[in-house]
């Protein structure tokens, strides 16, 4: 794929600039999308994919994330709209902002590109697709899930992370389950702050690629994560069962 990504990323930031840039949940969206697209980039480099492809998934699979915020005033799916849908809808359907974007014309990226964006934020990837897409599809994952550990332990996020240790809701049965077979949470399962605080730790079991792993193990988000002084015993062994098992996926001794 070749591409101009000063012309991408002027081309996001004339968008973006549509919002309130000073509203801390817009300004968090937009630093995730970069960081999303260079992690994205690094994994494709590890396995040889295309490096341009998986930045400019990574640039625009959370578009949908600032009109969601407009129309709604929150980021919760569950309470407004699938920012995933919403955000192909804007880059592929009507409007058409795909057309801002080098690059998607060539060699069917187009198909590829919306797939992945509409996929990113789904528990598992649509069946059917052919190799390359699911491939692609699993870079803009993994990428999108390393960078929602670093969201969890900043502003505004990291108020309600701290709040972990004060919780005396522990998990039900039914959630720890998913956690000993390394599974993701399905949408809605979490009835609780603390099943919610465990469905976004969850994320690290479904990581597909090593350097996926490896590069979550060097930003230590997990380390913030982790530095919790449960007061409930109940929650507390719920906890150290979850980080025992993340420990095994993350190939860290426990």
């Amino acid at each position: 794929m070749i591409m101009d990504r000063d012309k991408a990323k002027a081309a996001f930031e004339e968008y973006t600039n549509r919002y309130d840039s000073t509203e801390i949940r817009v300004r968090l969206k937009i630093d995730h999308t970069y960081r999303v697209a260079d992690i994205a980039e690094r994994i494709a480099k590890s396995i040889a994919a295309d490096a341009d492809l998986a930045w400019l998934l990574g640039l625009l699979h959370d578009i949908g994330r600032f009109e969601q915020l407009k129309r709604y005033g929150t980021f919760k799916d569950a309470e407004s709209v699938d920012h995933a849908e919403l955000g192909a809808d804007i880059l592929f359907g009507e409007e058409m902002l795909m057309r801002a974007f080098p690059g998607f014309t060539h060699d069917g990226y187009e198909k590829i590109a919306e797939t992945a964006i509409r996929a990113h934020n789904k528990l598992v990837i649509p069946e059917g697709l052919d190799e390359t897409t699911v491939m692609y599809c699993n870079i803009l994952r993994d990428a999108d899930k390393i960078d929602i550990f670093r969201v969890l332990t900043e502003p505004p996020y990291d108020e309600r992370n701290k709040l972990v240790d004060t919780l005396t809701a522990p998990a039900r049965e039914e959630v720890m389950e998913y956690v000993r077979a390394h599974r993701c949470l399905p949408g809605k399962m979490e009835k609780n702050m603390f099943e919610n605080w465990i469905a976004k730790c969850c994320f690290a079991f479904e990581l597909v690629y090593d350097e996926s792993i490896a590069i979550t193990r060097e930003q230590g988000y997990f380390d913030v994560i982790f530095k919790h002084d449960m007061k409930d015993m109940r929650l507390k062994a719920q906890y150290d069962e979850l980080e025992k098992e993340l420990a095994k996926k993350m190939k860290i001794k426990y």
